[in-house]
């Protein structure tokens, strides 16, 4: 079981807790936030206009926050350097307030070659800033090395959907889908098959959403039991 402290109670840090919840090999034991008081935690945490309303158990007692009868600890710190996390057993703390977000962090485009080297330099990308809640789209368009043809692409990416390796975190649909389709999907990219469009047999467009909460919260909470194991591991 790995014991997590969440820092920062805003939309992604209640969004981890609720993926959390859903993870059993997940503890959430402390909670900072020093712009929210209990009350306030307690109907943000049941209300959410995108996600829905949440329908366990949620009050507070005894000055701690409590969700489906477990007891979760709460702080009002304004630097969270200043709180003994170890002290209510938190092993590995989430930011999720953003203060610390630097100008110097690239974009996800540039952050893909970082995480895979042989794509560095060979990939750009643009967001554009549109009005809706919830829900992002990958616009891909891609200059292949070798011909191919837009079935053997889909073929591909509906085996890796169901590969044990990324089974979750890429998923496949052939389905008219629109974006409000995906809110509160647990996987990184949904391959919308439908969509693309094979300019040529080595030029392609390829369209993926993404819930950008739950997806990106659903990671975070994979990425803390991967990384206690991995700690576990080196004896750490």
């Amino acid at each position: 079981m790995v014991k997590v402290g969440i820092n920062g109670f805003g939309r992604i840090g209640r969004i981890v807790v609720r993926n959390a919840l859903e993870n059993q090999n997940i503890e959430v034991v402390a909670i900072n936030d020093p712009f929210i008081n209990l009350e306030y935690m307690v109907y943000m945490f049941k209300y959410d206009s995108v996600h829905r309303r949440f329908e366990g158990d949620v009050h507070t007692k005894d000055g701690k926050l409590y969700i489906n009868g477990k007891a979760i600890t709460v702080f009002a710190e304004r630097d969270p350097a200043d709180i003994k996390w170890g002290a209510v057993g938190a092993e590995y703390i989430v930011e999720s307030t953003g203060v610390f977000t630097t100008i110097d962090n690239t974009g996800a485009a540039k952050a893909v070659g970082k995480v895979i080297p042989t794509l560095n330099g060979k990939l750009t990308g643009l967001s554009f800033r549109v009005p809706t809640l919830d829900v992002s789209v990958v616009d891909l368009v891609v200059r292949l090395e070798k011909a191919t043809t837009y079935d053997a692409i889909k073929e591909a990416l509906k085996a890796a959907a169901e590969s044990v390796e990324l089974k979750g975190i890429i998923a496949y649909t052939e389905d008219a889908v629109v974006s409000t389709d995906f809110v509160g999907h647990p996987a990184s990219s949904i391959f919308d098959a439908s969509a693309g469009i094979m300019l040529n047999e080595r030029f392609v467009k390829l369209i993926a959403w993404y819930d950008n909460e739950w997806g990106y919260s659903k990671r975070v909470c994979d990425l803390l039991v991967h990384a206690a194991k991995e700690d576990k591991k080196a004896g750490l």
